[in-house]
């Protein structure tokens, strides 16, 4: 009788060992399971921010090249702008350097009648006005 008690004891064991192994394969493998789930949805996420980041990437690129083009025509404006104001400046001075050449050949010319007339000037330095 004791040998059937220890063969039952030992078969209700085998049967516990067989029924934790099931229960450990089980959770394995449902473990294995959520484990490719997660990677699944880890890689289609990784793909989408990669698409987003380069979509997003693309729009920069040409928002830069834009603003690139934009600074260029810019410049080349503010370059025009400056070579008119310079020319008008240089239009400028040439018109003064032209009334002073102007202005100096009245003084001779009135200077050299003073001369040839022995007169003094009416208006003179206000330095010289006590002679």
């Amino acid at each position: 009788m004791e040998k059937t008690k220890d063969r039952d004891v030992a078969l209700a064991q085998v049967e516990m060992e067989k029924k934790l192994a099931l229960i450990k394969a089980w959770e394995d493998n449902e473990k294995t399971k959520a484990d490719n789930k997660a990677y699944k949805k880890l890689c289609a996420l990784d793909a989408w921010e990669n698409t987003k980041r380069a979509s997003l990437e693309a729009q920069l690129k040409q928002i830069e090249e834009k603003f690139e083009k934009k600074k260029a025509e810019y410049g080349e404006k503010m370059k025009n702008k400056m070579s008119i104001v310079h020319r008008a400046a240089e239009e400028n001075k040439a018109s003064i350097e032209a009334d002073r050449a102007g202005e100096f050949l009245t003084v001779e010319e009135v200077a050299s009648k003073f001369r040839a007339t022995g007169r003094i000037p009416k208006k003179l330095f206000a330095c010289f006005s006590s002679f």
